[in-house]
């Protein structure tokens, strides 16, 4: 009885995030701030998955899973003597993580390392799918996966439910550490 309550509620929530991606617009450019928002429906030039769509392709081996999510660093001005341990980051077994790559506007240095990740994840492949995500209502991904296609990819698939809803579906995670520069 709970688990039929908690799907029904699942699926509420998904119809009501649903409806608010259709009321938002794809903007011109990149997204540059409140990240964690509802996003758009679509993206146009890239294919827009489902879970159910992102898992097939997932269990099919047939693309590069590519995660975007920040790292949090270390804060700068910790004591002398604390100590400080990265948190945990979780994401769908086998992805390249390339943080910080998602926000609006990347230095140029973190643009190097989002193309030379994606470069070595496709052996210079512009054809080979790219499955980019980061979590549910996160501009991150959506950022990314238009900055793949201004890069010249050209099979770019876009998760909007990310690690969310990959975990949702009762799906795996695993721990992950961020690609080397």
């Amino acid at each position: 009885m709970i688990r039929k309550i908690a799907i029904s509620v699942l699926a509420t929530l998904s119809l009501v995030a649903i409806a608010l991606a259709a009321d938002v617009p794809e903007p011109d450019g990149y997204r540059t701030d409140q990240y964690r928002a509802p996003v758009p429906a679509t993206l146009q030039g890239a294919r827009v998955l489902t879970t159910s769509d992102a898992e097939a392709i997932w269990r099919a081996r047939s693309a590069v899973f590519v995660d975007v999510l920040p790292h949090i660093p270390k804060p700068p001005n910790l004591p002398a003597n604390t100590v400080w341990r990265d948190r945990p980051h979780r994401n769908i077994p086998g992805s390249l993580w390339l943080p910080d790559t998602g926000y609006g506007a990347l230095a140029a240095a973190t643009e190097t390392y989002f193309r030379n990740g994606l470069s070595r994840a496709t052996h210079d492949d512009l054809a080979k799918q790219l499955v980019i995500y980061c979590q549910a209502n996160c501009w991150m991904s959506w950022n990314a996966a238009k900055r793949a296609m201004t890069l010249g990819y050209r099979n770019v698939a876009w998760f909007p439910d990310g690690t969310d809803g990959w975990e949702q579906a009762n799906l795996p995670l695993e721990d992950a550490q961020p690609a080397p520069p």
